[in-house]
């Protein structure tokens, strides 16, 4: 296989959750990375909205790469048909492969794992450990509440607007992940059906 046009790392739910529009979203995401020559990192596994983005990049001709610690390959049932599938001893150790192997980073709807993961890109690239963009996915309002408290917090003066800056927030997954490759510097080929 070639060598992919770029690499997203996307954090995202092991659960559906309660909105047919959280499993579209992961659906749609997937065939956009696969559509567009791309590769997908993500956490491995092969339940919730993991499950559904990881199938729809491999049915759409992408490469997915599963990074899922010892610990979490029962619990998370890691998916065994994806292209690369690691299985790493820590989280940390997770983390960091994703991070390594990323030209940019995406969080859909999720729980606290997902949230743990997008703070701490959103912090890396606050402190200079990484300069790639930061996406956050608005799906169906299910970061509403998040923006508030993060609009909060800088208004208490305990963030300022560069940081908020430092993240794109949208509600249309081609849209931000289009923006979020093209601020990584690559440009994903254009397709007929993109015209």
């Amino acid at each position: 296989m070639n060598k992919p046009a770029f690499s997203v790392c996307i954090y995202c739910g092991s659960k559906h959750g309660n909105n047919d529009m959280f499993t579209q979203t992961a659906h749609q995401a997937g065939q956009w990375i696969g559509r567009h020559g791309g590769q997908l990192v993500y956490g491995g596994g092969r339940n919730g909205l993991m499950g559904e983005l990881a199938q729809a990049t491999l049915a759409a001709g992408g490469r997915v790469v599963g990074i899922i610690p010892r610990a979490l390959v029962q619990r998370e049932w890691a998916h065994e048909g994806c292209t690369e599938l690691h299985v790493v001893d820590t989280m940390h150790e997770r983390k960091r492969m994703m991070a390594e192997m990323a030209d940019a980073f995406l969080a859909l709807p999720g729980g606290i794992g997902t949230f743990e993961e997008f703070f701490e890109v959103w912090t890396w690239r606050q402190l200079g450990y990484h300069d790639k963009p930061v996406g956050l996915l608005n799906a169906a309002g299910y970061y509403d509440g998040l923006l508030t408290f993060v609009s909060n917090v800088t208004r208490q003066g305990f963030m300022n607007d560069w940081q908020n800056e430092l993240i794109r927030v949208g509600d249309e997954v081609q849209t931000l992940l289009q923006s979020l490759v093209q601020d990584a510097g690559l440009a994903p080929p254009v397709r007929s059906q993109d015209l």
